[in-house]
């Protein structure tokens, strides 16, 4: 055999019986598969298989490669991005009277967003999504702030996690690890607010309809989405306190915040009102707030000034970041971090002593004190 050039007589019975074996079981897959494989090729192809494995089998491999990448389904971005606005519609539903799940303000801008993300990559499917394309999405944004941007990151991650869970995006894709995806530092802006005479101006200008939120902003630290919930049903109710529900709290638990006697004062023409604080909604208010604000008071622009004039001047007013915590509906670290020492405490009581000139025909909202006999 060795003279007919044959290497037959090279191999041991062993070998012998391993190459029948190895030739039978390919035999068996080309029939089934209809796929010729040689037993070269076959060893040739697990061999360099395995290099790259780096100790881990070929049955682990493939059954990683099944899970992440096997059970992906091709879908265009602007596809899979309205299908998932349309998974999350429920959650802006209000049922039962109930606060919906997300904001309609939060949803806009999220579905802007997304929508905006999809469009700057046409024709382009989800598995296609390359650490470079995220990169040029965000390079796209750098004129905005650093909070819009990491919002937008936000957005676009949660997006691509419910891509995985749909199978458009590999488990194991490291979209990520992108230099585009890195949250960037916020860096904390100094807090401005209304001093109290511009504060006594807003109120003397307001018309009746913007004057008790305005009121309700400064005196008692409501937030503009918080009044926006608010009815006067919640003002009127508990004696000398105004009742922020679960259910209209940022937050989404309830507390109390007690009405000043300077808020009272303002709030006493309105003591037969019903319904919505305001009903109009919050960009109405914004945008009438800001028209008196700039055109008939000329005030400088002191973002959410308001609510951080209660803040600040209740914090320097009580020296107590639990209470004044617990009435803005804050932690109390987050006031002893960014209200302390803003404001002495005779102008905080310039401000809670911003008193209307004349309230007339009706009696204090503040509950009457009993007299000892």
């Amino acid at each position: 055999e060795l003279a007919k050039q044959s290497s037959v007589a090279l191999l041991t019975p062993a070998q012998a019986d391993d190459a029948l074996a190895a030739i039978g079981l390919l035999n068996t897959f080309c029939e089934s598969t209809a796929r010729r494989v040689s037993l070269v090729s076959a060893v040739s192809e697990f061999c360099e298989a395995a290099k790259k494995l780096h100790g881990r089998t070929m049955s682990e491999a493939v059954a990683g490669f099944m899970r992440d990448a096997a059970t992906v389904k091709s879908k265009p971005i602007g596809e899979a991005v309205e299908q998932f606005i349309e998974s999350r519609q429920h959650k802006n539903d209000s049922k039962n009277g109930k606060r919906a799940q997300l904001s309609s303000s939060y949803t806009t801008h999220v579905n802007s967003w997304l929508r905006e993300f999809a469009g700057t990559f046409p024709g382009v499917a989800v598995c296609e999504l390359t650490k470079q394309h995220l990169n040029i999405y965000m390079q796209e944004h750098t004129e905005v702030g650093t909070k819009n941007r990491n919002d937008r990151r936000a957005a676009v991650k949660m997006f691509l996690n419910w891509a995985v869970n749909n199978d458009y995006l590999s488990f194991g894709h490291r979209l990520f690890e992108a230099d585009g995806m890195a949250r960037e530092i916020v860096e904390t802006a100094e807090t401005d607010y209304y001093r109290p005479d511009e504060f006594q101006k807003f109120l003397k200008k307001a018309g009746a309809e913007l004057r008790p939120v305005i009121a309700i902003a400064g005196l008692a630290g409501l937030r503009g989405e918080e009044i926006m919930r608010l009815e006067w049903s919640d003002v009127w109710r508990v004696p000398g306190h105004i009742e922020i529900s679960s259910s209209k709290s940022k937050t989404r638990q309830r507390r109390l915040v007690e009405i000043c006697p300077a808020l009272a004062a303002w709030l006493v023409p309105c003591r037969k009102k019903v319904g919505k604080v305001f009903p109009r909604g919050l960009h109405v208010f914004q945008r009438e707030f800001l028209n008196l604000r700039r055109e008939v008071l000329k005030i400088p622009d002191r973002r959410n000034g308001l609510r951080h004039g209660f803040c600040t001047y209740h914090f320097a007013l009580h020296a107590n970041e639990n209470l004044t915590a617990q009435q803005a509906g804050n932690s109390p670290q987050m006031i002893h971090g960014n209200y302390k020492g803003l404001a002495v405490k005779a102008d905080a009581e310039k401000w809670f002593n911003v008193m209307p000139k004349q309230v007339a025909g009706t009696e204090s909202l503040q509950p009457k004190k009993s007299t000892a006999a």
